[in-house]
């Protein structure tokens, strides 16, 4: 980020009015946000540090599942970019960290073209800042219970190309969704529109450990939303794609060979490793 306000952003410095202006509410705990304090990040509020603190109490893990999701993403994404996919639509991306989409992608393809959807504002406006001098990359607010509104979004239209396959990221977002909003229906029309060849990538809280079971309570009553579902229910999301090896898995166990060299592996199956499942599917022609 360049400029004073830029600044003021990333220090903490701007005031809760000037976020309430741009629509956020800080009296109200978002999952960008909270998963911004699990990390140990500066954009959140007192209430989003409250639920974060509540998640490490449960999970005492310093983090370790939200750094294995991050991880998944990076593999998750380097994996599709040698598939041959040269376009994104992250959706749910959530605020700006290590190894985001675009950076991953594009140190594989220079012109991976990759589109972040969040309806977080504060979200919005920090990626829009981000990405002010990157040409292939665009955000833009949406709502993943509302994918007919995304889908006809102008820059998710004219910025992709939909005659060619598209790499779609449901990264931690459909378990932030109620039985109610239909998740497996919002995924399947997005699905059904994602041109022959796409691929979704998915990930998802799972319901593995009476841990995640007593994080789901506390999630749902202080941040009124994270379902941990099992892992059919989790695999049932990728109905009407071919699911790629290894199939649903706990994300530590997702192509782990591709980690760095010298990256150290967490204990195998904690409550923190098994917290969540992933996969890749890849749309029929």
């Amino acid at each position: 980020m360049t400029g004073e306000q830029d600044e003021g952003w990333l220090d903490g410095s701007w005031q809760t009015t000037q976020w309430e202006q741009l629509g956020v509410d800080p009296t109200r705990p978002s999952v960008a946000r909270v998963y911004d304090a699990v990390l140990g990040g500066k954009d959140n509020f007192a209430v989003d540090r409250a639920v974060a603190a509540r998640r490490l109490e449960l999970i005492p893990d310093g983090g370790q599942g939200a750094r294995l999701s991050r991880a998944f993403l990076a593999r998750g994404v380097r994996h599709l970019a040698r598939l041959g996919i040269r376009q994104f639509l992250d959706i749910g991306s959530g605020l700006p960290t290590a190894q985001n989409t675009h950076q991953v992608a594009q140190s594989v393809i220079p012109d991976a073209r990759v589109v972040y959807v969040d309806h977080d504002p504060m979200v919005l406006s920090h990626a829009r800042a981000l990405l002010t001098d990157n040409p292939f990359t665009e955000a833009v607010l949406g709502d993943l219970r509302q994918p007919e509104v995304i889908l006809g979004d102008p820059v998710v239209k004219d910025f992709l190309d939909w005659s060619r396959p598209i790499g779609l990221l449901l990264l931690g977002i459909v378990h932030h969704l109620a039985d109610s909003d239909r998740p497996g229906r919002l995924v399947r029309t997005l699905l059904e529109q994602l041109p022959p060849g796409s691929c979704l990538l998915l990930s998802h809280f799972c319901d593995a450990s009476s841990e995640a079971r007593a994080l789901e309570e506390a999630f749902q009553q202080m941040l009124g939303s994270g379902r941990m579902r099992g892992e059919q229910e989790i695999r049932a999301f990728f109905d009407g794609t071919e699911l790629l090896e290894p199939g649903v898995v706990p994300v530590v166990a997702w192509h782990p060979e591709e980690e760095p060299p010298g990256a150290e592996g967490p204990e195998p199956r904690t409550p923190s490793t098994l917290l969540v499942f992933g996969g890749l599917g890849r749309v029929r022609p």
